[in-house]
């Protein structure tokens, strides 16, 4: 591998075969790593589950069975056991190997978008996948995405870095690797691509240039990772063939409008249990590497008092993935009733955040999945009751459900509309999941991922991309005049002495300060002006009439792009600069014009080396 990636790096090559080459070989190698993942998931799965507990999870009837379940008698009191094992084996892993593991993981990958330019410590992919097949073969409360989302990126961004690709290719690389490890391990190649594009942005936004990469990378991630399952299930949707979904008619798209309403509301809960959960794990006084054991714990004993309380196997859902009480759900099993699947949500809620929120590795799109589909479940079997003339379907509401929560609580409806359709394997059910997984988008103002950004203009990585790209790396401390004389003025200071001052000094803005020397204000001489016709007041009035409070400002290690959007903003020529670490402490004045000529001269700099390469 090393040799063929110095072969691509010596090459010059257009466009089109740069992408093709670079997309096949992360597509091979996140496949390779995924059955990799899988596999190690499955084993973990059978040494601590099945041997220890004789509890094996049902799972998706497309899913390659790798060991034989237990023939012998559950023991319920041993899964608490397996996982405070799994959760402290989790936690010795990510925090003294790589700390970047914790977590759901794409939210990390989001990061190493965003802010880090694409680059990814070369541990972090392997760290991740031990961790997360010991969190997820336990039976930790998470998902595969995060995990392969993550695993993935860092392989697209040690492509990226060993062939000394730009920032931008670097960036492209790694989207298109979490792609491909979306679109392989969930079979889904067509969503695994628009996933990589849209999962970035908060907003209505997409990640154009990645989308053809992540496309390829997909698609061959994809066939390598079939290749290592079973003939019987090759190349089946992952919930099968047998999902029971239709529309009966237009009619039935109220009742959806109705689901969509739940489930924003079952999203905005769940959110924030699921961050209340982090802060709280995250000022827990004791050494990180014991948080995810303790996660495992609570969220086991929460499991197993379920299962003892209500007698049903059925509950155990809230642990490990839960695909099983899924298939069961979609290929309508009468034996789940709504008062099953209501508890399984809400608890789902609890146990998720608990594995995950602990700093335990695993990912929220399969718990987002359980959690939409028992309240989509849920509400189809109530409308069917109500209405049952109009709801014909209700295992369809489980799948929409689906759709919907994951697509408000993540901002990324058009990949999850894919990925659901792809996961049960029609798409019988396109229009009541636009339907709901649009209004669920729309009413949604809360994310499961905090290093989203709104819009590929809030992005560091597009820093300028439409204006000032030029001025990326540029701080204020390289073009403000430090030390230079600046008049302040006392809050205390009469209209009088303003004026006097003001035919002193060639100065234009005038920041005011308390009797600490902190500037509470600022005023320009034009501010000033309209009170020179009046002077019976020059000796009443004082600073505190004329400033302007609170001020806008800017530190010494901002760089130009926010100084310009507060220049245009506030429609001023200068912006008082602050000390970082004492917002009141002036430092010196920044000028739009200053800006101007640092932006001119990279401009040139920039156009220069452009025609030299």
């Amino acid at each position: 591998m090393h040799r063929l990636l110095q072969t691509i790096r010596d090459v010059e090559l257009h466009s089109t075969g740069k992408w093709l080459g670079l997309s096949a070989i992360v597509g091979v190698m996140v496949g390779v790593l995924a059955i990799v993942f899988q596999w190690l998931i499955a084993a973990i799965q059978y040494a601590g589950l099945i041997y220890c507990a004789h509890y094996s999870p049902a799972d998706a009837v497309g899913e390659t069975a790798y060991f034989m379940p237990s023939q012998q008698a559950f023991i319920p009191w041993m899964i608490v056991v397996v996982m405070l094992v799994g959760g402290l084996i989790s936690g010795l892993l990510v925090y003294h190997f790589a700390p970047q593991a914790q977590g759901a993981g794409t939210d990390a990958a989001i990061d190493a978008f965003h802010n880090q330019r694409g680059e990814i410590d070369v541990r972090v992919p392997l760290v991740k996948t031990l961790a997360s097949a010991v969190t997820l073969g336990t039976g930790g409360s998470a998902g595969r995405e995060g995990p392969i989302a993550h695993i993935a990126a860092g392989i697209g961004a040690f492509v990226g870095e060993r062939l000394q690709l730009s920032r931008r290719d670097r960036r492209i690389l790694l989207a298109a690797g979490m792609g491909a490890g979306v679109g392989a391990l969930f079979r889904a190649p067509l969503a695994g691509a628009l996933f990589a594009g849209e999962i970035l942005y908060r907003d209505a936004d997409l990640e154009a240039d990645a989308i053809v990469p992540a496309a390829m990378s997909s698609t061959v991630a994809y066939s390598v990772y079939c290749l290592s399952m079973s003939p019987a299930v090759r190349f089946i949707p992952m919930f099968g063939r047998d999902v029971k979904s239709d529309v009966g008619s237009p009619i039935e798209l109220l009742p959806y409008a109705l689901l969509a309403l739940v489930l924003v509301a079952a999203g905005f809960v769940y959110v924030r249990v699921f961050r209340g959960m982090s802060h709280l794990f995250a000022r827990l006084p004791v050494v990180p590497h014991v948080r995810p054991m303790i996660g495992a714990g609570l969220a086991a004993l929460t499991g197993i008092g379920l299962f003892y309380v209500l007698q049903s196997q059925e509950t155990l859902a809230v642990l490990g993935s839960g695909y099983g009480l899924l298939q069961k759900v979609f290929t309508g099993d009468e034996a789940v009733s709504i008062r099953i699947l209501l508890i399984v949500a809400v608890f789902k809620m609890l146990t998720a955040s608990l594995t995950i929120g602990s700093g335990g590795s695993g990912g929220v799109f399969g718990p987002s999945m359980v959690i939409g589909g028992c309240v989509g479940g849920a509400c189809g079997q109530l409308f069917q009751q109500w209405w049952p003339d109009v709801v014909v379907h209700p295992e369809a509401f489980a799948i929409v459900g689906m759709a919907g929560f994951f697509a408000g609580c993540a901002r990324a409806p058009l990949s999850t509309i894919l990925m659901v359709s792809e996961l049960t394997g029609n798409y019988r059910l396109l229009l009541p999941t636009m339907w709901v997984s649009m209004i669920c988008f729309l009413l949604s103002r809360w994310t499961l991922y905090e290093k989203q950004v709104p819009t590929r203009l809030d992005s560091p990585a597009h820093r300028g991309d439409l204006l000032v790209d030029v001025l990326e790396g540029i701080c204020v401390k390289d073009v403000c005049q430090q030390g230079r004389e600046l008049v302040l003025i006392s809050e205390g200071d009469t209209l009088d002495d303003i004026v006097h001052t003001l035919a002193k000094t060639p100065q234009r803005y005038f920041p005011v300060v308390d009797a600490d020397q902190k500037m509470v204000g600022i005023f320009s001489a034009e501010d000033v002006r309209h009170y020179l016709y009046d002077d019976t007041i020059w000796q009443i009035a004082n600073a505190r009439d004329v400033m302007v409070s609170p001020v806008m400002t800017v530190t010494l290690e901002d760089d130009l792009n926010m100084a310009l959007k507060r220049f245009t903003s506030l429609n001023v020529d200068e912006l008082p600069v602050v000390d970082s670490e004492d917002p009141g402490k002036i430092v010196g004045m920044i000028r739009r014009k200053e800006s101007i000529d640092a932006y001119n001269h990279r401009l040139m700099e920039h156009k220069r080396a452009v025609q030299q390469a």
